[in-house]
């Protein structure tokens, strides 16, 4: 019977060792794992779209670009008031001006919320305004400057009387959108404390200017 002698220890160990790196590679190429995106921080917060209209300087110089990433307008870096008015049939149309009294530019857009009120921290008169016209595009006001939604106030008194309910008021609650905070603008007149057959005040979405272009 013929025997075989075995190969070298040495031999043996050295073909198991390139054996095993075969394996090992054979296996890292079959089991890599795959890229997983990390989740948002938590708190983290969306940027704020970029504006496609930018509003005009508080000082009538026409368009103008500010430094800084826009942040969304809030009453904090807004002020509101209302420039001189054009009478209608009936309907005195007057702008509702919002000026960024921040030191950089804010966004905003859509149709403010308006009403009659008693007062700066006083009771709604009547239905508030209603949205009238198509829907605007975010807008950027830059510091000192201006944006503005046309506001159509109507002569209550043309209405009848018992639906209206004719009320003295002394301003207006607005809130920018998408505010849920207000701010109070000084006007005196007269609301419908009840329900007029039509709109008592209208209001178009906010643009850029001073409405007085």
């Amino acid at each position: 019977m013929k025997r075989y002698r075995s190969a070298p220890r040495s031999a043996q160990l050295a073909g198991a060792f390139a054996a095993g790196v075969v394996l090992a590679l054979v296996v890292a190429g079959c089991s890599e794992a795959p890229t997983v995106n990390p989740a948002p921080a938590p708190g983290a917060t969306a940027t704020p779209p970029k504006a496609t209209h930018t509003a005009t300087s508080g000082q009538g110089g026409g368009q103008t670009q500010a430094g800084g990433s826009p942040v969304v307008c809030n009453i904090g870096t807004l002020t509101v008031d209302l420039g001189p008015g054009d009478a209608a049939a009936g309907t005195v149309y007057v702008p509702l001006r919002f000026t960024n009294k921040g030191s950089r530019p804010c966004v905003i857009q859509g149709f403010p919320r308006v009403s009659y009120v008693t007062g700066d921290n006083g009771t709604q008169v009547g239905p508030a305004a209603q949205p009238e016209g198509a829907r605007y595009g975010w807008v950027t006001i830059p510091p000192n400057g201006v944006a503005t939604a046309t506001l159509a106030m109507v002569q209550v008194l043309n209405f009848d009387a018992n639906a209206c309910k004719p009320t003295p008021v002394r301003g207006l609650r607005v809130y920018p959108p998408p505010e849920r905070a207000s701010l109070f603008v000084p006007t005196e007149g007269t609301g419908c404390a009840g329900n007029p057959p039509s709109p008592q005040l209208r209001i178009t979405s906010i643009k850029p200017g001073n409405g007085q272009n």
